[in-house]
C-alpha cells in the first residue's frame, strides 16, 4: 500500500464538497482497496504513544463553533483490534499502550468519510506524543513499514501550515508571505526526497516558526515520509492555502 498525508484543513470538509474532497477521493480511487487503515491525527496527542483498539470506534466531535449538520455526522467504520495488537508487537522504539478509550477524531473520520464513504474499511488510531521531537517520530513510523506489506494504508492527517491565531475570516484571505514561503519549503522538500530538512523543520527560521506555532499538526507529515522507499515517488494530492495560514497540501507516496 502507499502512504497519504491528508491537509485536513476546517471539519467542514466533512460534508463539503470542493477541490479538496474531490482530490481526496481521487486518491483513494487510485489505489487498491486498503485491507484496513492506520491514521496518525494531529487530534490526538498524548504522553507516551498509544493505539486505539476499540472494536467500533466512537465518532468523536473534537471541535466547537460548527452547523449542527457536522455534528450529526457519524463514521461507523469498525475498528480492529487484531491491528493494534500488531502496531504494538512490531514497534521497538517506544512501548505503545493499547486502549479503548478513544475513537476516530475529526483529522481522522472528516477525511476518511471522504475517501471511503460506506465506512467499510476497518480504521485503528495511532496518538502523537508531541512532547518528542521530529526524529522521535519519524524513526516510530519506520518501524511500522511491514505494514504496508499487509494491505495496510498509512494515513497521517494535520497541516504542514497551521496557525489558527491569525486565521483571516473574512475579507482577503490570501496566503501570509510567510505561509506561502514554508508551504513552497516543505513541498520542494518532499519532491526532492530531503527529508533531513523537513525532520528537523525547527531549524528553518521565522517562516516554520509561524507556521508551526505548536507541532501537532505537522508531525503526521513525518509518518508517511518515514515510510518512503528507495524507488518511490512523492505526488501532489491537493495543495493551497486556505484563510491565509492553513496549507491543504497533500501528497502520496507510492501508489
Amino acid at each position: 500500500m502507499p502512504a497519504l498525508f491528508v491537509g485536513h484543513g476546517s471539519p467542514m470538509n466533512a460534508i463539503e464538497d470542493n477541490a479538496f474532497t474531490r482530490g481526496w477521493q481521487a486518491a483513494a480511487q487510485s489505489i487498491a482497496k486498503p485491507k484496513a487503515i492506520l491514521c496518525i491525527s494531529a487530534h490526538w496527542e498524548t504522553r507516551g504513544v498509544g493505539v486505539c483498539s476499540a472494536t467500533q470506534p466512537e465518532t468523536i466531535h473534537d471541535f466547537g463553533g460548527f452547523p449542527q449538520a457536522l455534528f450529526d455526522v457519524r463514521y461507523p467504520a469498525p475498528g480492529d483490534p487484531a491491528l493494534a495488537q500488531r502496531v504494538a508487537a512490531i514497534v521497538k522504539s517506544v512501548q505503545i499502550q493499547t486502549t479503548t478509550q478513544w475513537g476516530l477524531d475529526h483529522g481522522a473520520w472528516s477525511v476518511l468519510r471522504v475517501m471511503y464513504p460506506d465506512a467499510d474499511v476497518p480504521v485503528v488510531q495511532l496518538s502523537l506524543d508531541t512532547s518528542k521531537p521530529g526524529p522521535f517520530h519519524l524513526a516510530l513510523a519506520r518501524e511500522l513499514a511491514a505494514l504496508r506489506d499487509e494491505g495496510v494504508l498509512i494515513v497521517g492527517s494535520g497541516n504542514i501550515v497551521h496557525n489558527l491565531g491569525v486565521l483571516k475570516r473574512s475579507g482577503d484571505r490570501s496566503p501570509y508571505d510567510w505561509a506561502q514561503r514554508f508551504n513552497e519549503h516543505v513541498r520542494t522538500h518532499l519532491l526532492a526526497r530531503d527529508h533531513p530538512s523537513l525532520v528537523h523543520y525547527e531549524m528553518l527560521g521565522d517562516a516554520a516558526r509561524h507556521s508551526i506555532p505548536t507541532p501537532e499538526h505537522y508531525l503526521p507529515l513525518l509518518y508517511v515520509i518515514a515510510l518512503q522507499g528507495a524507488d518511490e515517488a512523492v505526488s501532489i494530492v491537493t495543495e493551497g492555502i486556505e484563510s491565509g495560514s492553513i496549507s491543504m497540501l497533500s501528497v502520496l507516496v507510492g501508489g
